[in-house]
């Protein structure tokens, strides 16, 4: 059954509160369809929380903690109905780089990037997220891509050791090679296989019809729910598999180890940290964080509000950025208080929440009571799990956000976005900030740059017209300038100008002044310059200033048929202003 159609943000309470929009048409039916996608999901997420934890460097048992917050306050506050919020395999990669492998560093993290969060969503900051290109967006994921996957080799061959930064890791694995555990390289080559020929599975998998037989559905729904709860149904198994050798004895395998068990406490996140030499103040944990304090909410935002935005234009419902940075600041912070480290939209996650049928966000409370029954009574079973199955559940996961086909789509489609695309995807194998930073900065260069210097079409005749081929704002007024100059001094015999403003729509003081020069500097030359197809807030602005020598005609073909030997000479008179310029000196 579809999802209710989600209305566009309105005024007041339902607006901040989206679940008023649905909850008061909730029917028995949206219910029975969120309680089945809220199992499917949580039986994929327990799994996964386990992984991305040893992805962020920190005890399995936080994975957990970080799972069912977000699906609590997302049910409230988020405007997608298929969204599910927690632990991600790209926020993993970044608590790692920001947290140092420190509990405390990572639970101060959530709750300082919620605040942020909190707070550029109050401010309507939303739009900040238009400054991160595609481009970069795809360097950075599939570098996390890869970077995540090459880290967990070291599970699946059963080494210890191995340094985490990516080229010592790499060079660590290849030399120590010859230690790999024969069990664990089995076992997790077994379970990267199992995954594959589930998803394979489920991918081809046809739609069920109610008109076949009862055998043929249920045998419909026995393969869909074993392929859906893949991750689930190997981490099982393979669980299964280490018990049966530690009854017998002997265990060839690299187990997970203890898990606390119960509930974490619901207290403040600690703002200082013991350590050998003392205690380790607010200030320098925020110190130590630097530029992740900036990396991590806004990533944490771009996750989500792709995500939403990827499944809303398939179900028809739009999404409102700065009311996702609302959700996921209250959840972060509201996490930090149970030992959450930073979480987002997982986009695997989602899917599974968008192919099981969730009709309401309220599948996420489903979902968020399964990891809560999961710490409170099954963390003692988690002990026989066997690393590199764990290993298997991650690289499966990412290994799909590896898009090697985008190289190829942007050398066919503009080649210049090929610089931040590499330029991100190199640095994020140093370091993952330098690489995103990078890649932003440089799509900034190449937009100031096409704003620095538009495209301007010169035509010939007596009287030149020059055509801005886009806005012109002040950083592209010396580009105007020396072509205007250049291409009405080098004619032969000197020739003046029509400048087509069509394309323009408004201008700042720097190009009035600009302008004004410009036509002092033609004066000297005994050349003309006029203004035709002016947009009304650029006319009004030029009348203001009150420019010496100011000329208009409405359009282009009025000011060819007064062009002539001289500019002004004959035929419709343009609306000229003929006063001293109070932007130059006389």
């Amino acid at each position: 059954m579809p999802g209710p159609r989600q209305s566009c943000p309105c005024p007041g309470l339902r607006a901040r509160l989206p679940a008023l929009r649905w909850l008061p048409r909730y029917s028995l039916a949206w219910l029975q369809l969120d309680l089945i996608a809220g199992l499917t999901v949580g039986l994929t997420v327990v799994p996964q929380a386990l992984a991305y934890a040893e992805v962020a460097g920190l005890p399995l048992q936080y994975g957990l903690y970080s799972s069912f917050m977000g699906c609590f306050v997302y049910c409230l506050l988020g405007t997608a109905k298929d969204v599910t919020l927690g632990p991600t395999a790209i926020m993993s990669l970044l608590v790692s780089s920001y947290a140092f492998h420190e509990p405390v560093y990572a639970v101060l993290l959530a709750f300082l990037s919620g605040c942020i969060q909190l707070a550029m969503g109050l401010l309507h900051l939303g739009f900040l997220l238009d400054f991160i290109s595609y481009p970069v967006i795809k360097g950075f994921t599939s570098a996390a891509s890869i970077t995540i996957s090459f880290n967990q080799i070291k599970n699946i061959l059963g080494l210890q050791g191995i340094p985490r930064q990516f080229f010592l890791q790499m060079y660590e694995t290849l030399r120590r090679i010859g230690e790999t555990r024969a069990g664990d390289a089995v076992l997790g080559l077994a379970c990267l296989a199992a995954l594959a020929g589930l998803r394979a599975m489920k991918s081809r998998l046809p739609r069920a019809s109610r008109v076949e037989p009862l055998a043929a559905r249920v045998s419909h729904l026995i393969v869909w729910t074993s392929a859906t709860a893949r991750n689930a149904l190997v981490v099982l198994f393979a669980g299964l598999v280490a018990y049966s050798f530690q009854v017998m004895g002997s265990q060839p395998l690299t187990l997970t180890g203890s898990i606390p068990r119960g509930l974490p406490a619901f207290r403040l996140p600690r703002f200082s940290m013991a350590a050998p030499n003392g205690t380790v103040p607010f200030g320098s944990m925020v110190e130590d964080m630097g530029v992740g304090l900036a990396v991590v909410p806004l990533v944490g935002l771009l996750e989500t509000v792709a995500i939403a935005k990827a499944f809303a234009s398939q179900n028809d419902y739009r999404i409102d950025p700065n009311q996702e940075l609302l959700a996921m600041g209250f959840a972060n912070i509201l996490g930090s208080f149970v030992s959450s480290y930073p979480i987002t939209g997982s986009f695997g996650r989602t899917a599974v929440n968008a192919q099981s049928g969730v009709c309401t966000p309220a599948g996420g409370l489903v979902t968020g009571a399964l990891v809560l029954l999961s710490l409170a009574y099954l963390t003692s079973l988690f002990y026989y799990i066997p690393k590199a199955a764990l290993a298997a559940v991650i690289i499966s996961a990412v290994v799909p956000m590896f898009d090697a086909g985008i190289f190829r789509t942007l050398w066919r489609v503009k080649r210049l976005d090929l610089v931040p695309l590499c330029v991100t995807f190199l640095l994020c194998f140093w370091e993952v900030q330098y690489g995103i930073v990078a890649g932003v900065l440089v799509s900034g260069i190449l937009l100031l740059y096409s704003i620095a210097r538009p495209p301007i079409k010169v035509s010939g005749g007596d009287v030149l017209l020059v055509q801005p081929g886009s806005n012109l704002h002040f950083p592209a007024i010396e580009c105007l300038r020396d072509t205007v100059c250049s291409r009405a001094l080098a004619a032969s015999p000197p020739r003046s100008i029509i400048l087509d403003c069509r394309h323009i729509s408004s201008i700042d003081y720097t190009v009035v002044v600009g302008l004004a020069e410009l036509l002092q500097e033609l004066r000297k030359h005994g050349l003309s310059l006029a203004f035709c197809s002016l947009q009304d807030p650029v006319l009004q602005v030029l009348l203001s200033a009150d420019l010496e020598g100011f000329q208009h005609f409405p359009s282009w073909e009025e000011a060819e048929r007064c062009g002539g030997a001289e500019l002004g000479g004959g035929g419709a008179a343009p609306f000229t202003s003929t006063s001293e310029s109070s932007l130059l000196p006389a």
